[in-house]
């Protein structure tokens, strides 16, 4: 019985610090993976990327007539008045800056809409982050992007883009 107490006290006191070992222990995630893998950010990708691509398609479009429109003024150039021919080269230009304003609110509307999905995706996973680490006891949680070396056993990404997906299915960008 003596000897069955001193294993048992021991035994206890190596699981104690164990816990506490694996309480002290960093885990970390790799947010980048689950912003850009998870379904909400997959759809919210595919949906930026759509959009930037038909509006670059436009604007091409728009650029192509732009340079038809300047062949055209400079091949009437001899036979056009000089005072008529300065007005369509200055609603030429007044086009063209046009078209410069409109690819750089396209790629302004593009990158606000990008933040915005980020944030809304970095706002729903904070708390299932908190969960998880109340769940499992976790004290710490470090960006992948933070270490150096790791061991790929304290990588809780995919737990968390699990949570994620079942929680947030699409993110609004409208």
């Amino acid at each position: 019985m003596r000897y069955f107490k001193k294993f048992f006290l021991i035994f206890s006191i190596i699981l104690i610090q164990q816990n506490i070992v694996l309480a002290d222990t960093p885990y970390f995630l790799d947010f980048k993976l689950i912003l850009n893998e998870s379904e909400a950010g997959k759809k919210a990708q595919k949906y930026l990327k759509n959009k930037l691509e038909n509006g670059i398609k436009n604007l091409k479009s728009k650029e192509k007539k732009l340079l038809e429109e300047e062949k055209k003024i400079i091949s009437q150039k001899k036979i056009l008045a000089p005072e008529e021919y300065k007005k369509k080269v200055s609603d030429l230009r007044s086009k063209v800056s046009k078209l410069q304003q409109d690819r750089n609110a396209l790629l302004e509307s593009v990158a606000k809409q990008r933040s915005k999905a980020r944030n809304e995706l970095l706002k729903n996973l904070n708390p299932l982050i908190q969960e998880y680490m109340n769940e499992k006891k976790i004290r710490m949680v470090v960006d992948k992007k933070s270490l150096l070396l790791a061991d790929e056993n304290l990588n809780i990404t995919k737990d968390i883009m699990s949570l994620l997906n079942k929680k947030l299915k699409s993110v609004s960008l409208e």
